[in-house]
């Protein structure tokens, strides 16, 4: 991936601008998630914090706290977050858009701190695997696993943590008024993650007109070929496949939940999905949108 763009889609606007919109995140305020909905929908935002992506969800269905959700969905060095595609499976939220946000991960502390006063990083494990190579230098340094990144940079603030140091994005440390001592020390540059946009149902649900990726899920028998089929009638019928994502069907060994995003033209995406719910077993389609990446 070289490159990131989004597209926001008018549809969705007219729907969740006014005043502001209610966007549930995964983490606290600065998280690369609120950088996510940022990207998709603009400053003009309400944050609702969420702990868990189970909580994420619950918030995302009930109205009276939330408009919208951004979910992260896989990153470009660790993969699938596996736990959200069955979320997704099993809940009537659907996917009205897509962000791709490059990840760097930024060293950050108290005003005035020098890095040779840091005893501790607190950080997200995937954050601190990311910057393992920067740290061999600063071997002095403990790295100290936390569940969120910005709620790390958060805490030096709320406690005043001289010798402490957070791993977290550029937004966290804006808002929580740190120093960024040093920027992007992740060992890949090239790390992304995609996040999907999710709202509820409503009355006047339609397909948006530059719509031309679509989410689906579905099963397939345990047979010799059956994947390779649906593959190929998504080939002949002019889609392009963009991800493919295998589960197992609990209580159903051998058999799996296949979790796909393919990109066509516009207009054409309702008949390939009628194609794919003819040529398999529950058959559900978890999102219309625009394609969020060029690149």
């Amino acid at each position: 991936m070289t490159n990131t763009s989004s597209t926001r889609n008018t549809d969705i606007d007219s729907r969740i601008s006014a005043p502001a919109a209610r966007v549930v995140i995964q983490g606290v305020r600065g998280a690369f998630h609120e950088m996510a909905a940022r990207k998709f929908l603009g400053d003009h935002i309400e944050i609702v914090p969420a702990l868990s992506f189970r909580e994420l969800f619950a918030r995302a269905n009930d109205p009276e706290q939330t408009d919208v959700a951004v979910l992260a969905i896989e990153n470009s060095i660790a993969g699938s977050i596996i736990e959200n595609y069955l979320l997704l499976e099993n809940n009537a939220l659907h996917i009205v858009g897509e962000v791709f946000l490059p990840i760097h991960q930024n060293l950050m502390a108290l005003p005035g701190v020098k890095m040779e006063e840091i005893e501790e990083v607190h950080s997200h494990p995937m954050a601190l695997a990311q910057c393992a190579v920067f740290f061999e230098a600063y071997p002095h340094i403990r790295l100290v696993r936390s569940d969120d990144t910005a709620a790390s940079a958060a805490e030096i603030v709320q406690k005043g943590l001289r010798t402490r140091a957070a791993i977290a994005s550029e937004l966290a440390a804006q808002l929580y008024q740190l120093d960024i001592i040093a920027p992007s020390i992740e060992t890949d540059q090239e790390n992304y993650t995609r996040f999907y946009i999710l709202q509820r149902d409503t009355p006047d649900d339609s397909l948006p007109e530059n719509a031309n990726k679509a989410s689906v899920c579905f099963s397939l028998r345990h047979e010799n070929g059956s994947l390779a089929n649906i593959l190929n009638l998504l080939a002949r019928a002019g889609a392009n496949l963009t991800k493919i994502q295998s589960l197992p069907l609990l209580g159903r060994p051998w058999e799996y939940r296949f979790f796909v995003d393919f990109t066509a033209k516009a207009g054409a995406l309702k008949a390939i999905c009628a194609i794919l719910k003819g040529n398999t077993s529950d058959f559900k389609t978890l999102g219309l949108y625009h394609h969020g990446f060029e690149g």
